[in-house]
C-alpha cells in the first residue's frame, strides 16, 4: 500500500501548475515508475501527488513549422522509440529510451520522468545533450526555456521550480538534420539494467563524407551529471573519417573532461575503460550510419506537421 495523501487530477498544464503552487508537500507523477517505487520503500510517505497523465498537449511527437522537434514529456519510452517522427529523424534517441528497463516500465515511463528525475544514468540524459534540446518549464511566473546542457545541477538535482511542469522538449533542426548518431549502454546484463555507463556520439560529415564537419560526444554516468565533452569534439572536427587516428583522439581526449565515481555498480578504473571504449564503437557506428546515408534531410526536415 501506498501511503499518499492527497491525489489529484490535473486537466491542464496551469491546472497542474495551480496544484503544485497550492501543495508544496506534491510531486508530479506521469508514469510513476519513480515515483511509486519511492512512495513504496517509504520515502515521501503521506504526500500528495499531481498526475499529469491525462492532460493530451502533453503526449505525442511532432514537427514544427520551423522544423523544430517538439517531443511531448508524457509520451512513454515504448511510444517515442517507435513514432515514425523519431524513427526519421534522431533514431538514436529512440534507440537510447528503448534500453530503458523493460517492456513494462517502458509502456508506463515517460521521456519527461526521465529527465527531471535528475539522474545521470537516465538513458535519454546523454543523447538529449548531443541534441541541444530545450526544456519549456512553466510555471506560475510563465514559461522559461532552459537548455538541458543547463539543467541538471548535481545528482539527482535540476534547476526545475516545485510548481513548474516540463511543458515540451524541442530539438532545432540544426541539431539534428544532417547527423547521425549511436548510443551504447553498458550493463552487467542485457535488460533491465541501470546504465554502468552511457555514450552517444552523433557526427555531420562534409557532402563528399571524406571528413567530420562537426562531432557531438555526450554522456551518462561519467560524471554527477549528464555531460559534453566539447573539447574532444573540437579535436575531431575536420578530420578524415579513413584516418583510423580519429578513434584514438576520441579515446584518449574524452578521459580528459569527465569524472565518474566508483560504486557497487562498477570501479572508477573501469568507467574510464569504458568511456573511453564506448567511444570509438559509437563514432565508428555513426560514421557508418552516414556514409549508409541515413542522416535526415533539410527537405524532409522541414515539412510542415506531424501526428502528434
Amino acid at each position: 500500500m501506498f501511503d499518499i495523501e492527497h491525489y489529484y487530477e490535473a486537466k491542464s498544464v496551469e491546472d497542474a501548475v495551480r496544484l503544485l503552487s497550492a501543495h508544496e508537500d506534491a510531486e508530479i507523477i506521469s508514469g510513476g515508475t519513480d515515483v511509486l517505487v519511492k512512495l513504496r520503500d517509504g520515502k515521501g510517505a503521506g504526500q500528495s501527488l499531481v498526475s499529469i497523465h491525462e492532460i493530451r498537449s502533453l503526449h505525442g511527437v511532432r514537427v514544427l513549422e520551423d522544423g523544430t522537434l517538439e517531443i511531448g514529456p508524457a509520451t512513454c519510452f515504448t511510444d517515442l522509440t517507435n513514432h515514425p517522427l523519431i524513427q526519421r529523424y534522431v533514431p538514436y534517441l529512440g534507440e537510447a529510451v528503448d534500453t530503458v528497463g523493460g517492456p513494462q516500465i517502458r509502456n508506463q515511463g515517460t521521456i519527461g520522468g526521465n529527465v527531471c528525475n535528475g539522474a545521470t544514468s537516465a538513458d535519454s540524459a546523454a543523447s538529449l545533450q548531443t541534441l541541444n534540446a530545450v526544456l519549456l518549464l512553466q510555471g506560475a511566473d510563465g514559461v522559461r526555456r532552459v537548455p538541458v546542457t543547463q539543467f541538471y545541477t548535481g545528482p539527482g538535482k535540476t534547476v526545475r521550480r516545485h510548481d513548474e511542469v516540463l511543458r515540451a522538449i524541442e530539438i532545432r533542426p540544426e541539431d539534428y538534420v544532417g547527423f547521425t548518431g549511436c548510443y551504447l549502454k553498458y550493463g552487467k546484463r542485457a535488460a533491465m539494467e541501470i546504465a554502468t555507463l552511457g555514450c552517444c556520439v552523433r557526427v555531420r560529415l562534409d557532402p563528399e563524407g571524406r571528413k567530420i564537419e562537426e562531432a557531438r560526444i555526450g554522456y551518462g554516468v561519467a560524471a554527477p551529471t549528464p555531460i559534453r565533452c566539447r573539447g574532444a569534439e573540437a579535436m575531431l572536427a575536420g578530420m578524415s573519417v579513413d584516418d583510423d587516428r580519429i578513434y584514438e583522439v576520441i579515446g584518449n581526449e574524452v578521459l580528459k573532461e569527465v569524472n565518474p565515481r566508483s560504486s557497487w555498480r562498477a570501479s572508477k578504473e573501469f568507467r574510464l575503460q569504458l568511456i573511453s571504449e564506448l567511444a570509438r564503437r559509437a563514432l565508428r557506428e555513426a560514421i557508418r550510419r552516414s556514409l549508409n546515408h541515413e542522416a535526415p534531410g533539410i527537405a524532409s526536415a522541414t515539412r510542415k506537421g506531424g501526428d502528434r
